[in-house]
């Protein structure tokens, strides 16, 4: 007999009983039934009840033992009493008569329990990281992980794709997020910095000839935690393809995606692969508000600023006549609404630093609130035309500079769908972000800036950049979003020198700045590049969305808190001053 266990405790079932066996895990609970005592051994793969009575030489021992303790329980397998059984559990109908036990590790008092799923403050779930793990829930999610990952895998390499690692210690880029710089010790005064992401080694992978490229790739950048992002680290699927066009990149990443998200949807609706809606930048900022859409909300905005020119509402018609924009958000079936509700959507938008929501009400069609009152009821059955609203749907208004009004809107058009459920329950829905502007102005520098990934390929190339008005080229860039949450960014790459150099140029670099910054990648392409594209789905973010959690902590193995700090090995730390003179650092504290 193996010396900790003949089965995991997920195997036993009845065709078992009578059998000797031992098993091995952690005392996940105690229940004591005067004089029988229950424990639920607990290992990685399930849950056994084993029993303890007065007869049996392993009571006393498990009797003392706090949860958490790690035992090796040794006992005849036996039938559940009619009546006793537990349908949840995979070995609910059987338990095991403890017939000696063996302490492995006692656990002391437990800063939090592991047994249920109460929610516990992040600093203390953090801290005590492998405490949390040991709880269903999360423990289910970093399973789904590799299983997630190790699906991609397979599915890439089905594709045609080649795994390749490229290096963690590089150079610093001045574009991009903040970099996390690591110290050379045998080069004084100088930094390597961890990759922000595999951008140019990927790209230098099909300039050296390798066809399809993937990799599970870490990433570093120094950024601020949100719900949907970690601070310092995260993964993605990167992968770049040589010879493609936009649509052989969206042609080979379908069928991975939706392939992953339907094997593991349990039962929710996934867009198929070919199937995924092209949305240009501009139609997405105007429709959904958002660069980044849910398609599961079926709510559209639209734009009604010129039904407000030169009427009578002298609020929204005053700012158009001054170049804004009036954006409006349809919320349906509200006539029996109160007051109140449409009140509280405009508190909401002061809350969020809106200056205010606009809205109408309408019954019946007949029209109620100020903006209808002022606007007239044959505007207000224009604008309702123009949205194909019902006679019982009321409207929201956005007004102000084009960027501020869609992002209001947006904002707006999310809640009232999900205050109104009209949210698509179980569905994952994909589309792609396509068209978007290769350069913006920017208001601070008061210069054209890249808006999105300077190494894209402008769309038209070189005559483009040569005759177009800069903030009317589009590029080769597109996003994968799936229920409003952006999982990449990704590009046909511009592969040529002298478009780069000339796109840099707009932007306002030299050319000695481009031979400087971007050395490696600018003069591998002098040496003959392929046309190549890829892009990079976030793994942390897919597995986020197929757990159905709010936040991508629940689906890392170890991550940071919200200050980007490992509570549980004190991260990031002092270190000793001679390690510090090794790498030729001083330290210079805040005045």
């Amino acid at each position: 007999m193996h010396a900790y266990r003949t089965h995991t405790c997920a195997e036993l079932r009845q065709s078992n009983v009578g059998e000797t066996v031992r098993l091995s895990g952690w005392v996940h609970r105690k229940r004591d039934h005067g004089g029988v005592l229950f424990i639920d051994l607990r290992d990685h793969y399930g849950i056994t009840q084993v029993v303890a009575d007065t007869d049996s030489p392993a009571l006393p021992v498990l009797d003392r033992l706090r949860v958490e303790s790690v035992v090796t329980i040794e006992g005849n397998v036996k039938a559940r009493a009619e009546g006793t059984t537990n349908a949840n559990l995979s070995t609910g109908e059987i338990e095991v008569f403890a017939k000696s036990v063996t302490v492995q590790s006692e656990a002391a008092e437990l800063p939090m329990p592991v047994a249920g799923e109460a929610d516990y403050p992040e600093e203390i779930r953090l801290k005590y990281r492998y405490l949390d793990l040991r709880r269903e829930q999360v423990h289910r999610n970093i399973i789904l992980r590799s299983s997630v990952i190790s699906s991609i895998r397979r599915r890439m390499i089905d594709q045609g794709f080649t795994e390749f690692q490229t290096p963690i210690l590089t150079a610093s880029s001045p574009e991009g997020a903040r970099d996390y710089l690591v110290p050379s010790r045998v080069h004084p005064g100088k930094f390597y910095a961890l990759p922000q992401a595999p951008q140019m080694f990927k790209q230098l992978i099909m300039v050296a000839g390798f066809d399809r490229y993937f990799q599970i790739a870490p990433c570093f950048r120094d950024e601020d935690a949100r719900a949907d992002r970690s601070p310092g680290e995260f993964y993605q699927l990167d992968f770049e393809m040589s010879f493609v066009t936009q649509d052989d990149v969206f042609n080979a990443i379908e069928p991975v995606l939706s392939g992953v998200f339907q094997e593991f949807a349990d039962g929710r609706s996934v867009t198929p692969a070919g199937e995924y809606p092209r949305i240009p930048y501009k139609e997405a900022l105007l429709k959904y508000g958002s660069d980044k859409p849910d398609l599961r909300n079926p709510l559209l905005i639209t734009d009604v600023s010129d039904h407000f020119k030169g009427s009578g509402f002298g609020l929204f018609a005053g700012l158009v006549e001054k170049g804004a924009v009036v954006r409006a958000v349809p919320a349906p079936g509200t006539a029996e609404k109160s007051r109140k509700f449409f009140d509280d959507m405009n508190e909401w938008a002061r809350s969020e630093g809106f200056a205010g929501l606009g809205y109408a009400t309408r019954k019946g069609g007949e029209w109620g609130g100020p903006i209808a009152k002022n606007h007239g009821e044959d505007g207000m059955n224009r604008i309702a035309e123009a949205m194909a609203l019902g006679p019982d749907d009321g409207i929201f208004f956005a007004a102000g500079k084009e960027e501020d009004a869609a992002k209001l809107a947006g904002a707006a058009r999310a809640r009232v769908g999900e205050q109104l459920d009209l949210i698509e329950k179980g569905s994952f829905r994909f589309c792609w972000i396509v068209d978007f502007p290769m350069f913006e102005y920017n208001d601070e520098q008061k210069k054209i800036d890249f808006s999105h990934n300077p190494f894209s390929m402008p769309q038209g190339e070189m005559e483009a950049l040569t005759t177009k008005d800069p903030l009317d080229i589009l590029a080769w860039q597109y996003d994968i979003v799936c229920n409003g949450v952006e999982l990449s960014s990704g590009a046909i790459r511009n592969h040529r020198p002298d478009i780069m150099y000339k796109a840099f140029e707009i932007a306002g670099y030299t050319r000695d700045e481009v031979d400087t910054n971007f050395s490696g990648m600018i003069n591998a392409f002098k040496f003959g590049a392929p046309p190549h594209g890829g892009s990079a789905p976030g793994i942390d973010r897919i597995v986020m969305l197929l757990a159905d959690e709010p936040n991508i902590r629940e689906v890392i193995l170890f991550p940071m808190n919200q200050k980007a700090e490992d509570l549980m090995m004190n991260a990031p730390a002092e270190v000793y001053p001679k390690q510090l003179k090794e790498l030729h650092i001083k330290i210079v504290h805040p005045s």
